[in-house]
């Protein structure tokens, strides 16, 4: 479910900066994608969160807190990555995270469980099929759009800065001189 939102959240962004910014702002629909993934995934930690204490090794202490503390730190990255002054920073944080978390899931999976319903008959190993390559994606779709320098992030061909420091748009400028220009007016 976390991959539908993550996409749909990514197309439906897209579709509406393309509408009023003239242009494919991709690295930001992914931030926004991301983002509402995150708000999804943490609401998951404070509804299922007997479940989600199943997950956790024994040796684990405070489990119903870990799982409180994880799912207010997934908030707290979906507003660090809306943040232009943080996002990138976010998403080191962000990735390392997810690596963090997987042992959580992998324990999950071999014994089982369904946090959703609290009990031990959830996918099994055959799970970790699919969840390991999707952590992969997850952290390769954060590096991508948080990380990952790029000169040109929109689709249209012209060299445009959006939702920057500044926080402004320079959208259609080619060079220096055009966008000094934009910023006296």
């Amino acid at each position: 479910m976390p991959l539908f939102v993550l996409l749909s959240a990514f197309t439906i962004s897209s579709v509406i900066i393309r509408v009023f910014q003239k242009a494919f702002f991709l690295r930001l629909s992914a931030r926004i994608a991301m983002a509402v993934m995150l708000l999804f995934t943490a609401t998951g930690h404070f509804i299922y969160s007997k479940g989600m204490t199943m997950m956790l090794p024994d040796f684990i202490p405070m489990k119903e807190q870990v799982v409180w503390f994880t799912g207010i730190a997934e908030l707290l990255f979906a507003a660090g990555l809306l943040m232009p002054g943080y996002y990138r920073k976010t998403g080191w944080a962000l990735m390392a995270f997810l690596i963090i978390i997987l042992p959580a899931n992998i324990y999950a999976a071999i014994h089982q469980i369904d946090y959703q319903q609290s009990l031990t008959n959830g996918y099994g190993s055959g799970y970790l099929l699919f969840r390991i390559p999707l952590q992969l994606f997850f952290i390769f779709w954060i590096y991508t759009s948080t990380v990952k320098s790029t000169s040109r992030s929109a689709i249209s061909g012209q060299h445009q800065t959006l939702y920057t420091k500044e926080r402004f748009t320079i959208a259609g400028k080619k060079n220096a001189k055009d966008i000094k220009d934009s910023l006296k007016t």
